[in-house]
């Protein structure tokens, strides 16, 4: 997948990671597409701008006698979840317009063409 593409997909599927209930980084990172090769590098930056633009919110709790960070999907961030998928069949449009020109490009012969 196109590393801008998938640059806009990520947070959004935080979030949707985050709809199924509070979560912690590594367990965020398995409920995500694996095709989207989240890291925890990666996972970390994005989800301290979500809880700066408030539509993640965390709170500290102890498991196996140590503090884990959770984060919470907060109504901001359902908000943006819907403001997404409205958004999406716009982008379902320019897809269907760039596959029907795809279908209609020659084959190429040779390694230039």
């Amino acid at each position: 997948m196109d590393s801008q593409m998938k640059k806009g997909l990520i947070e959004y599927s935080v979030l949707a990671a985050l709809a199924r209930g509070d979560s912690y980084g590594y367990r965020i990172i398995k409920d995500c597409p694996p095709v989207l090769e989240l890291t925890l590098s990666t996972l970390y930056p994005i989800l301290r701008r979500m809880e700066t633009d408030g539509r993640v919110s965390t709170y500290q709790q102890t498991h196996n006698g140590r503090a884990r960070k959770y984060y919470r999907l907060t109504t901001a961030g359902r908000a943006s979840m819907r403001a997404f998928v409205s958004d999406w069949q716009d982008v379902e449009t320019v897809y269907h317009q760039i596959e029907a020109a795809a279908a209609q490009l020659p084959e190429l012969e040779g390694p230039n063409r």
